[in-house]
């Protein structure tokens, strides 16, 4: 490599923040030389020697007529930490739900924008408690100042709750972001669930509705929350609960379009269910592609209610829903994250928020007509 010119290393510097950048979205791809030679006014002999770096460093990868590609998996665990860098957080995500996740990012850099000296690192888990345990052993002498997290099929006992009692042993702060592990006592910050459950289980009740079913994942702790909301929004309204109006699935069936089929078995098994809860947006959208196959209409043949929807056009898509609130939720998390790391502390005393849900009411309730007494 030609260490006289100097110019690839800002180039190379670029590259970096750009894959720091697309790391957690779709894009894997780099802008091609061309582009990066007009857009850093640098000859392409330089951008190749950054390029040749990266490569050496196993970020990038070339495909002859295609373009060059970084490498996702090295870039999420790589170290580029800032020399002056004084607080390093991370933040553990599941990497499912780009809008939600990609808005929480905004929220949580937000806050630390207001300390020049303060660096975000994100790390995706998909989900899958051995990316969890990797993430975690990869950070673990990396002298981060505390953590976000937002845990792996957080309902069910995690095989990886040593590896955040090594952290606390260390007195590294952690906040947990919607998911959490009940065993560990940390903060969290999320919304309250059973209230949203009552505004929108309620909504169905109040219109008439005695035969509602649910859809929701039952590896995830914010999910089985809205479940139980469900229920006791269901018996303080004296509306009898229907174990058979309840679908279970997993994490990866909810991202998965094939288990459409299996929420139109699940309906043909409820024929006198006028109403559906979908316990997330991506739950929502799989009953919608079903209702619409099917030839069914919402509200005509089914209402429906979604928990936090997170796309940006509930307003377009006239729904019934609670909206979800991930900027608030990353600015609140990073906030009192902020303060655990500057107060030494790291218990779960004053650092907990549960926020209130905020309901957009749209069009997808429809009013079942009370039955005349008969005389």
């Amino acid at each position: 490599m030609d260490v006289s010119n100097r110019k690839w290393q800002r180039v190379y510097r670029w590259l970096l923040a750009y894959i720091d950048e697309n790391k957690f979205t779709g894009n894997q791809k780099l802008p091609s030389e061309n582009t990066l030679c007009r857009r850093l006014n640098v000859s392409r002999e330089t951008v190749r020697l950054a390029m040749d770096q990266l490569e050496e460093e196993n970020l990038i990868t070339r495909v002859r007529g295609s373009g060059t590609f970084f490498n996702k998996e090295v870039a999420m665990s790589r170290e580029l930490s800032r020399a002056d860098s004084q607080i390093k957080i991370g933040l553990i995500l599941q990497g499912q739900d780009g809008g939600a996740e990609s808005e929480l990012i905004r929220g949580v850099r937000s806050m630390l924008k207001k300390d020049e000296q303060a660096e975000l690192k994100i790390f995706l888990t998909d989900n899958k408690f051995a990316n969890e345990r990797r993430c975690l052993q990869t950070v673990m002498h990396q002298n981060f100042s505390g953590f976000i997290v937002d845990g792996v099929k957080a309902s069910m006992a995690s095989p990886n709750l040593d590896c955040y009692r090594e952290l606390q042993r260390h007195g590294i702060p952690l906040i947990f972001y919607n998911n959490y592990y009940q065993s560990l006592c940390c903060p969290k910050v999320g919304v309250n669930n059973m209230v949203c459950a009552e505004q929108l289980v309620g909504r169905l009740v109040q219109a008439g509705h005695r035969h509602i079913a649910g859809i929701f994942v039952f590896d995830n702790y914010q999910s089985v929350e809205k479940f139980h909301g469900m229920y006791e929004s269901l018996r303080r309204h004296g509306v009898e609960f229907q174990d058979d109006y309840i679908k279970w699935c997993i994490s990866n069936e909810a991202h998965d379009d094939r288990f459409g089929k299996n929420i139109i078995q699940f309906l043909k098994s409820v024929p006198k269910c006028t109403a559906i809860v979908c316990c997330n947006y991506r739950i929502y959208r799989l009953v919608r592609n079903v209702l619409e196959k099917t030839g069914k209409r919402v509200p005509e043949d089914y209402s429906i209610v979604c928990f936090d929807y997170s796309s940006d056009n509930w307003a377009e898509e006239k729904v019934t829903c609670s909206i979800h609130q991930a900027y608030r939720l990353g600015a609140q998390a990073a906030k009192l994250l902020l303060q655990m790391i500057n107060r030494g502390e790291c218990n779960e005393r004053d650092y907990s928020l549960m926020m209130r849900p905020e309901i957009y009411e749209g069009d997808s309730i429809g009013v079942i007509p009370a039955k005349k007494e008969k005389r």
